[in-house]
């Protein structure tokens, strides 16, 4: 028997976003269709896959054994897919590449340089984008493959591959800030100042403010305004070290910072990368597991 692979992809979505609607949204179908596609997907398997009965749905026990099949049917067409490109040896025309600020500045200058080298015939365009805003760049096709600030879980048409290199985040304040001039900072403390904060287009999941707030969709803006004076921001250090060349901020002395930041490289299934697009990805897969930012 042959399934539907829209039934299959409803099915997964469904089971990591723990709705129907939530499924819907994310795979840009209405709600209806994703329940006939599962509906559908019961019928030919003889089984039903989810309890209706609660508000949401809750996998039945069939359902349970049914996933682990159907997620191994899903990564093996995408695999299918990434061998069928390679075979063909096509080298993109143009690709595109998302990078979030949290990427180290000699990371990104030794890639360009052999990139540069490797496909001197390809036009390799560079967008800045963070959180949501990359995975929507990525599905919608505007991108081929980004850099995004690891996250629990990616919708089932993103593949994801954690880069071995970390970069840190510390908490800045411009050096007039009443914040500068203290040995310690409690986190409490803190946010009894303006917070400036990461705020991209699509956040979608807004965490309530514990003070006053200014936001921008990058950290490089955000970089800026901490440097007027406006508030106190969390940046990427290697962004600050790059960037804030007269010393224009100063680092906080605050428990827990700075932190480790993962880095996950993400890509459209649905659009499998040629031959520039897979060079990249294993450029990154094969960095050293360090923190360039120590």
């Amino acid at each position: 028997m042959r399934y539907s692979p829209e039934a299959l992809t409803a099915f997964v979505e469904t089971v990591s976003c723990g709705s129907f609607s939530a499924a819907a949204r994310r795979l840009r179908k209405s709600q209806s269709t994703i329940s006939t596609a599962i509906a559908h997907l019961e019928a030919d398997l003889g089984v039903m896959l989810f309890d209706r009965s609660s508000r949401q749905p809750v996998l039945t026990e069939p359902g349970r054994r049914v996933l682990s099949y159907v997620q191994a049917i899903l990564s093996a067409s995408d695999r299918l897919d990434e061998l069928a490109v390679s075979l063909t040896g096509e080298t993109e025309v143009r690709l595109t590449f998302v990078l979030s600020d949290t990427l180290h500045p000699a990371v990104l200058a030794e890639l360009l340089s052999q990139f540069d080298q490797r496909f001197p015939h390809t036009e390799f365009e560079c967008l800045v984008g963070e959180d949501a805003d990359v995975i929507d760049l990525l599905e919608k096709g505007r991108a081929h493959i980004g850099l995004i600030e690891a996250r629990g879980q990616y919708p089932t048409d993103i593949g994801m591959s954690r880069v071995p290199v970390q970069s840190r985040m510390a908490i800045y304040v411009a050096p007039s800030h009443p914040l500068a001039g203290k040995p310690h900072v409690e986190w409490d403390e803190l946010h009894t100042w303006r917070e400036l904060r990461l705020n991209t287009y699509l956040e979608d999941n807004p965490q309530p403010a514990r003070g006053p707030v200014w936001s921008a969709p990058n950290y490089l803006m955000l970089l800026s305004m901490a440097e007027q004076g406006f508030g106190w921001c969390a940046l990427p250090c290697a962004l600050v070290e790059e960037f804030d060349t007269t010393k224009k901020l100063t680092e906080l002395n605050i428990t827990g910072w700075p932190r480790a930041v993962s880095v996950d490289l993400l890509w459209n299934k649905k659009s499998p990368l040629g031959v520039a697009g897979s060079w990249l990805r294993d450029y990154f897969q094969r960095l050293p597991s360090v923190s360039v930012a120590d």
